[in-house]
């Protein structure tokens, strides 16, 4: 005895269905060549339309010395087959099915600026429902060029390009439009995002191009803006440039008298090269405009030149001033060698007065007098030599009084040379340099930092 079921929705629960009995209603068999060979159209004259629908996963990297752009989306393309349909109340409700990748026709759509094949494999399967729709859904990790502004680096916003588009069909066969808007693309890959590398995401702005005549394609231009985290550039690159041109201003309170001055700025100045070495292997090899970044590091290597070179400058002077008093107290040295020897020299003239048996001139810087030095007289003329002699003590006392003035007019000159003219020449020379440098420094850092942070 059978009992009655009752139906519900026109569906027979006791009733046995398979997704077989589906595809033989269908006849979707491997024999049936039809169904993927040609566009699934009644009338040829009628386009398919194709939606697509893209989702920003991951941005896995952003190459800008190769201006290459990797990140990893999902595509899910939609279109309608017009020998597809069945009635789901027939076959116990089943209103999709699952399908091989290669049983149907699918559209050929590409992406312009993909350089490489796909390294994602591809999804194996697709899907039908009841009313002849057909859906893909698809990972991808696209490798494709992307123009990159890096003026601005590492404050720099990119925006790259990923451009849909069918290879053969023209618009006569194919319609592309975009299934979702610039603001729903963006909620969706905010929420679904997993990695960002060192980006921000900020957009997805979709952007349809409907061909204007059937023998041009529709283009679909998904448009991600995204923007780079500056803070590691900020402390690996940076922050060590600024420090080396502190440590080339705090240079100046280093004595300029010997070489610790002029060692100390190479080896700053070899670092910094050091860095730019290591810049040039970010950067592309060729731009628009010169990174501001670039500007930056040029820059400070040429203020630190130009106070190397003023270093050197004004040690020149310093020792030009050093070599001149060394020279002078050369000669002064060997004139006061040839004063003591003509003084021993002059001590006892070749000729003397009859008066006196070995007269001599005595010598006023011994202090000795004139009597201590006059030879003993006969007793008969002491009366006589007694009376020369008060005239030479008088011309005694003047010449000791000259000696001295001329011994303090030496002295005096000497003081007033002893700073040396070439030195404080120098010591103008690196004070003004100083406060040039320094204002060149903050007007320089100033116009940089603005441009960096400027819109």
């Amino acid at each position: 005895m059978c009992l009655d079921v009752f139906a519900v929705d026109g569906v027979n629960p006791e009733r046995e269905c398979s997704y077989h009995d589906v595809l033989t209603h269908l006849k979707l068999t491997k024999s049936s060549e039809l169904f993927y060979m040609t566009r699934p159209v009644k009338n040829y004259k009628r386009p398919t339309s194709v939606s697509l629908e893209v989702l920003l996963y991951a941005i896995l990297d952003v190459i800008e010395k190769e201006q290459k752009f990797i990140p990893y989306v999902w595509t899910v393309t939609r279109w309608h087959n017009e020998y597809i349909s069945w009635d789901p109340n027939q076959f116990c409700g089943i209103d999709n099915v699952s399908l091989p990748n290669e049983v149907l026709w699918k559209p050929d759509l590409t992406i312009e600026e993909m350089t490489e094949k796909d390294k994602a494999p591809p999804s194996p399967y697709l899907t039908i429902n009841n009313k002849g729709d057909v859906e893909v859904q698809d990972d991808q990790v696209l490798v494709s060029t992307c123009r990159m502004h890096i003026y601005k680096f590492p404050f720099d916003i990119q925006s790259c390009n990923l451009s849909f588009k069918s290879v053969t069909h023209t618009a006569k066969d194919i319609r592309l439009h975009a299934s979702d808007n610039s603001s729903e693309a963006t909620e969706w890959s905010r929420e679904v995002m997993r990695t960002q590398y060192e980006w921000l995401f900020i957009n997805m702005t979709v952007t349809a191009n409907n061909a204007t005549d059937l023998v041009s394609q529709d283009m679909i231009i998904y448009t991600i803006t995204m923007k780079r985290r500056p803070l590691l550039y900020i402390v690996n690159f940076l922050l060590p440039v600024l420090f080396f041109l502190c440590l080339d201003l705090a240079s100046f309170m280093i004595s300029d008298t010997g070489g610790e001055k002029l060692s100390f700025k190479v080896t700053v100045l070899l670092a910094v090269t050091v860095l730019q070495l290591i810049l040039n292997e970010i950067l592309p090899s060729s731009s628009d405009r010169i990174p501001l970044i670039a500007v930056y590091c040029i820059g400070i290597f040429a203020l630190m030149l130009l106070s190397l070179l003023e270093t050197i400058l004004v040690m020149n002077l310093m020792e030009k001033d050093s070599t001149s008093q060394q020279h002078e107290a050369d000669i002064d040295q060997s004139q006061s060698e040839d004063c003591k020897t003509q003084r021993k020299a002059n001590s006892c003239y070749g000729e003397v007065p009859r008066w006196t048996q070995c007269a001599c001139i005595y010598d006023a810087s011994t202090g000795e007098t004139p009597s201590e030095l006059l030879p003993v007289a006969d007793e008969g003329n002491s009366s006589k030599l007694i009376e020369e002699y008060h005239p030479l003590e008088k011309i005694s006392d003047e010449l000791r009084g000259v000696e001295k003035t001329l011994s303090l007019l030496l002295s005096c000159r000497k003081e007033e040379k002893k700073p040396g003219y070439w030195t404080r020449v120098a010591k103008k020379v690196n004070r003004v340099f100083f406060i040039f440098y320094v204002a060149v420094v903050i007007l320089f850092l100033t116009i940089i930092f603005l441009k960096w942070t400027s819109a």
